[in-house]
């Protein structure tokens, strides 16, 4: 049996105002766009597409995807 889970990163691009989606799980997975939601789908259509192109092979009906997502706020430093 073969399990295969994949682990996407997703991070907010200041600059840009976009959320970026990568993972070292599956080949050719570069996802952009400027909510999570929609990073969402677009990420889950993406790796669907990329499994078969990629012959990644699992005996799981279903392969999990993890999206961490990272985004760095700041706040006033109320001691200056």
């Amino acid at each position: 049996m073969k399990h295969v889970s994949i682990v996407v990163r997703a991070m907010w691009d200041d600059e840009a105002r976009v959320w970026v989606a990568t993972s070292n799980d599956i080949d050719g997975l570069a996802v952009e766009a400027d909510t999570m939601e929609t990073l969402q789908q677009k990420v889950l259509d993406a790796i669907a597409d990329l499994i078969e192109l990629n012959g990644l092979e699992s005996d799981d009906r279903e392969i999990p995807v993890h999206i961490m997502a990272e985004h760095l706020a700041k706040v006033p430093n109320p001691c200056f």
